[in-house]
């Protein structure tokens, strides 16, 4: 296992997804478009998140814990994977960042029949999940490749 791959990859992934996803798709997606059906159903989300205004300070550590964590696996996974891609690193990461963004999607799939939250919810996640694994897997397979001595060949 490419250790400095994989931190590497994991650090480029967090950086990419929680910036693009705190600074473009969350204003336009969660805070735009989703925001009214969020407020519909405040009793799903944590008592920080429907204080008006969301105390966002609160959740933060979590987040950035949790996706921290969650990054580390799916840069994990990515090394042990990367040659059944084809092309360089950016494009055997997004062809990664594809297969998570249809794995969460399913997951959404699969939790819609269960939550009884609005079907437009779970789309606009989907839509969020292709965003950010698309671009996020390209720079990190690309930060892999490049500073982490993963090779691009088979």
């Amino acid at each position: 296992m490419n250790w400095k791959a994989v931190v590497i990859g994991a650090i480029v992934f967090w950086l990419v997804t929680n910036v693009v996803g705190m600074g473009v798709t969350g204003f336009f997606i969660h805070n735009k478009i989703l925001d009214p059906i969020y407020q519909a159903h405040e009793y799903f989300w944590l008592p920080e998140l429907t204080e008006d205004p969301p105390n966002m300070a609160a959740v933060m550590p979590r987040w950035l814990l949790t996706s921290l964590l969650a990054s580390l696996v799916v840069a994990g996974i990515y090394v042990c994977i990367h040659n059944s891609f084809g092309g360089n690193g950016a494009k055997k990461g997004m062809m990664w960042g594809l297969c998570l963004a249809f794995i969460a999607t399913t997951t959404y799939m699969a939790m819609s029949g269960v939550f009884n939250l609005p079907v437009k919810m779970w789309i606009w996640w989907s839509i969020d999940a292709f965003l950010l694994y698309l671009v996020g897997g390209a720079l990190m397979g690309w930060a892999a490749e490049r500073f982490g001595g993963l090779s691009s060949q088979a």
